[in-house]
Formats: C-alpha cells, sequence, structure tokens
C-alpha cells in the first residue's frame, strides 16, 4: 500500500495545523509507553534517590517496560497520556503544522528553493513558539510518568486536573513552566533534527527520483529524522526531564541540574534512556509524518 496521492493544490495552514495535531495524538497512542519507559530510566539514579548497587530498578527497555508492568499494572505505561495528549494537541500543531508557513516567511523573495538557513530557523521558530504554549502539559505529563517510580504514599497526584492544580498552589503558577528554557533548547534541538532533516531527506529523495512522494518515501525520510534529532537532543532531553520532574528547591537552576548530573554519572549520564529514546522518537516520527502527510491529503481529497 503506497497510500493517497498527494493534491494538486497545496494544503492551507489551517489544514496542515490541525492535522499535525492529530498525528502527533496518533503518535503519542502508539510510542507513549516508550516514552514512559525512557522517562523512569532518565530520572533512575537522580540525586534524592538512595543509589546503590542492589537497588537499581530498571535495566533497558525491555526491562523497564516489563518491571513496570509487574509492580504497577499495565496501566501505568500509560500514565500521563491525558496531558500528553492535550501537549499534542497545541505543541505537535504549532511547531509541525505551522513549519511550512514560517519557512516561508525566512525563504527570500524570488528564491527558487529553501536553503538550510531558512529551514533551520523556521525549525527554531516554531520549535521555541509551541513550547511556550505547551510546557504546562509537558510539566504535568512528566510529572505522572515519574510518579509510579514513588512509593504509593509518596505519589503526588491523583489525576491530570489534580496535577495542575497542585503545582500551581504549592509552585505557582511559574511551576507549570519549569524547565521552559531547556526545553526551549531541547526542541529547538529536536524541531531542527526532525524537521528540517525530514525535509531534507524527502527532498533528496524526490530529487534523485530514488521514490515517489508516498508512504515509503515518507517512512524513510521519517526514521533518518527520528535517528538524528535522538542524537543531538539526548544531553538536553536528560537534563529537561530531571528538572521538570524535581521537587521544589532540588536544584537552584537548570544549571546546577545539569552538573549534578555530570557529577555522578559523567558523560554517559547525558545519554541515559538512549535507546528508548530513540525507540519512541524514531518509531513516533514515522507514525507522525507518515500520518500527517495521509491526514492533509485526506482532507485535501475530502473538499474536492
Amino acid at each position: 500500500m503506497v497510500g493517497l496521492k498527494p493534491p494538486e493544490v497545496p494544503p492551507t495552514a489551517a489544514v496542515k495545523f490541525v492535522s499535525a495535531g492529530m498525528a502527533g495524538c496518533i503518535a503519542d497512542l502508539c510510542t507513549f509507553p516508550l516514552d514512559t519507559a525512557k522517562v523512569r530510566l532518565q530520572i533512575q539514579g537522580e540525586v534524592r534517590i538512595p543509589r546503590s548497587t542492589g537497588t537499581v530498578e530498571y535495566r533497558g527497555v525491555l526491562g523497564t517496560l516489563s518491571t513496570m508492568v509487574r509492580t504497577e499494572g499495565p496501566r501505568s505505561l500509560y500514565s500521563g497520556l491525558a496531558a500528553g495528549l492535550q501537549r499534542q494537541m497545541s505543541f505537535a500543531s504549532i511547531r509541525i503544522g505551522l513549519y511550512d508557513s514560517v519557512k516561508q516567511l525566512y525563504t527570500p523573495k524570488g528564491a527558487e528553493s529553501t536553503g538550510l538557513a531558512a529551514r533551520v530557523l523556521a525549525g527554531c521558530t516554531t520549535g521555541a513558539v509551541a513550547v511556550t504554549c505547551a510546557q504546562p502539559t509537558d510539566v504535568v505529563k512528566v510529572r505522572f510518568q515519574a510518579n509510579g517510580a514513588l512509593a504509593d504514599g509518596a505519589r503526588r497526584y491523583s489525576g491530570t486536573v489534580d496535577a495542575y492544580r497542585t503545582i500551581a498552589r504549592e509552585e505557582g503558577v511559574r511551576g507549570l513552566w519549569r524547565g521552559t528554557l531547556p526545553n526551549i533548547a531541547r526542541n529547538a534541538i529536536i524541531n531542527c533534527g526532525e524537521l528540517v532533516t525530514y525535509d531534507l531527506i524527502k527532498d533528496t529523495l524526490l530529487r534523485a527520483q530514488l521514490m515517489t512522494d508516498n508512504v515509503p518515501c515518507h517512512f524513510v525520510a521519517a526514521f533518518g529524522a527520528g535517528f538524528c534529532a535522538t542524537v543531538v537532543a539526548s544531553p538536553v532531553d536528560v537534563v529537561k526531564t530531571r528538572y521538570m520532574n524535581a521537587g521544589p528547591g532540588q536544584y537552584r537552576n537548570v544549571l546546577s541540574c545539569l552538573l549534578a548530573l555530570l557529577m555522578q554519572d559523567g558523560l554517559a549520564g547525558f545519554y541515559k534512556g538512549f535507546v528508548p529514546s530513540f525507540l519512541r522518537l524514531g518509531s513516533w516520527n514515522v507514525v507522525m509524518f507518515v500520518s500527517y502527510e495521509q491526514l492533509q491529503r485526506a482532507v485535501a481529497l475530502a473538499q474536492s
């Protein structure tokens, strides 16, 4: 199956915006357990958790998933899904759905094609704006994914709404935007790694006539984009996850969180959870970009 044919008329910005949000939700539904495993591996061995060779809870992706199912039940794999879907409807819609429109703003008038600089600037811009808008949902998602690692009596939130209320009450409204700066850095990098790489790989395949503009081409471009994004974004992703999950006063700022991680685990600590990160980001990109392209074409077909 090669999917729907490309529309003759390019989709509007509104169609791309909605399609991106829906595609992000579909991708999250398919890959959320891998994201939860990544978060658990990234926070394992944090300063506040006593460290010894006999108390390691999670070992590898499959080990983490099986341990969670055994100790917390299958539902734990989707802890924080509601916040995750809320995040995608705002986050993916902006950073992916508006990418082409912003890219055109950075492209000089009369240029035959969009240069690398314009693509990178567009990726950074939509990534930063998306984070600023969606940060509270990301904070709640991470807190929920980490929540199950605590004993029942120590769990902080009973539900998604309770998490928003509790964070705002105990940490102030600023608590909902905890880790915004590292998250902006992470998503500027990831957005460039994903969107720019996807854009370039897809353009190259089409220009060289190695593939046609359909599902196999989207799959190859998305897989390459996922790998590149994981390699460049893992260090800042680990710091972001730990800082967003931290309680009040645990770290003075993002830099102190980074230094604590470096002192504890060395440079290897920046790539904690790399395998689940790649499995998650690679599969997420494949599902998202294929869904995104097909949703745009389905809307165009419905309108014709």
